[in-house]
């Protein structure tokens, strides 16, 4: 069905990247009528700017259903690759071989070690890892370097190409019915008492019973509007890309991966620099050097482009889902990992949005709980 003349639809989503394309599609697949309402190219497109991982491993240290929550997304990511191919025809290329985390020290391997057997040991061993030495990672990845002492491994893990992600959610958006606007950003939204919720309205011109905040660094402006806590700063991250070489890197990994193409993608900086995406040769030299050293077949590579993205951070890095309180229909989605809980957004975040329970791991990340003084997390890894 074709809502694109109407400006009344059963939910708005606000937001055109992973999470609210996920949530709306979600939405869509249960036949819930949604106008998704995107801000274009002059927003900071995160889901463009990632590593593209599905990963697992080590998320979830000090907030054990934050593990819970990742590791769902992870199991039910294959459905949603299934459910984007039949629906476009797009293959997002989703590959879950497991993934390593390298390790350079024997003190950092004893480090890693037990982080992932905390997390192992708060959910009652339900958490599948292996701690191996340098040679037992050198017989499934053999182009490691000499300076790599071991690894962490987990099945669970893996990746696609998230900007084939990102197409196939907006083709499987508009198939189902989804009214998308492109080029409208959000500065305004009012809620309207009604008997037994609200009705909001969006730029003065949408509205809808429910409304969805998926606008990434854009939340925490609106969520005060409708009564909600959504406390989120940029984090930056830059990225490398290598040309397109021969298979080496059957694996994802924390720090590299070989995509499905045959490029190589080079990350994982951390920033805090504001709102500022450029990109800066000392950390990219920092991200190239990690790379060689990890993997000395990269020291020809020649470097093909590099960019900067910021994430979508909380001040714990955690998520914030939640239903405001205040003006029942209203949520907050927000998290920095749209890439791996993007099957979860569309198959347990999007029935909660339209009225079933909520998923029972996303209790503890409400926004509500930076109000808290005594709320003292361990921080998101």
């Amino acid at each position: 069905m074709n809502h694109t003349n109407s400006n009344t639809s059963d939910v708005i989503v606000i937001g055109g990247g992973l999470v609210g394309s996920a949530v709306s599609y979600g939405l869509a697949r249960q036949g819930v009528k949604v106008t998704l309402l995107d801000e274009g190219d002059q927003a900071f497109r995160a889901s463009r700017g990632n590593f593209g991982l599905v990963w697992v491993q080590g998320k979830g240290f000090g907030m054990t259903p934050y593990a819970s929550w990742t590791r769902s997304s992870s199991g039910l990511w294959p459905r949603l690759a299934q459910a984007l191919l039949d629906d476009t025809g797009v293959d997002v290329h989703l590959q879950q071989p497991g993934g390593f985390c390298f390790t350079f020290s024997d003190e950092e391997k004893e480090d890693r070690r037990q982080r992932m057997q905390a997390i192992q040991d708060e959910l009652g061993g339900d958490y599948p890892f292996e701690m191996l030495d340098r040679q037992d990672v050198i017989a499934r990845v053999p182009a490691l370097g000499p300076a790599v002492t071991g690894a962490s491994y987990t099945p669970m893990d893996g990746h696609t190409n998230p900007l084939k992600l990102l197409r196939a959610l907006h083709a499987a958006n508009l198939k189902r019915g989804v009214h998308y606007v492109s080029g409208q950003p959000v500065k305004q939204v009012q809620a309207e008492p009604r008997a037994g919720g609200s009705l909001f309205t969006v730029e003065g011109r949408w509205q809808a019973p429910r409304v969805v905040l998926a606008a990434g660094l854009g939340n925490r402006g609106l969520a005060e509007m409708l009564g909600l806590h959504a406390p989120v700063v940029p984090n930056r991250g830059q990225v490398l890309i290598g040309e397109r070489t021969s298979r080496f890197l059957d694996y994802p990994t924390l720090n590299v991966r070989q995509t499905d193409e045959g490029t190589i993608q080079l990350g994982d900086s951390m920033e805090e620099v504001g709102f500022n995406d450029n990109v800066t040769t000392d950390v990219l030299a920092n991200i190239a050097r990690r790379g060689v050293r990890t993997f000395p077949v990269l020291a020809g590579l020649r470097l093909v482009r590099a960019w900067g993205a910021l994430r979508v951070m909380s001040p714990d890095g955690f998520p914030i889902y939640q239903e405001s309180p205040k003006h029942p229909g209203a949520f907050v989605t927000t998290c920095h990992s749209g890439v791996t809980l993007a099957a979860a957004h569309a198959f347990r975040v999007a029935p909660w949005v339209a009225g079933a329970p909520r998923p029972e791991e996303i209790g503890v990340f409400q926004g509500d709980r930076f109000l808290n003084p005594n709320y003292r997390p361990a921080h998101a890894h």
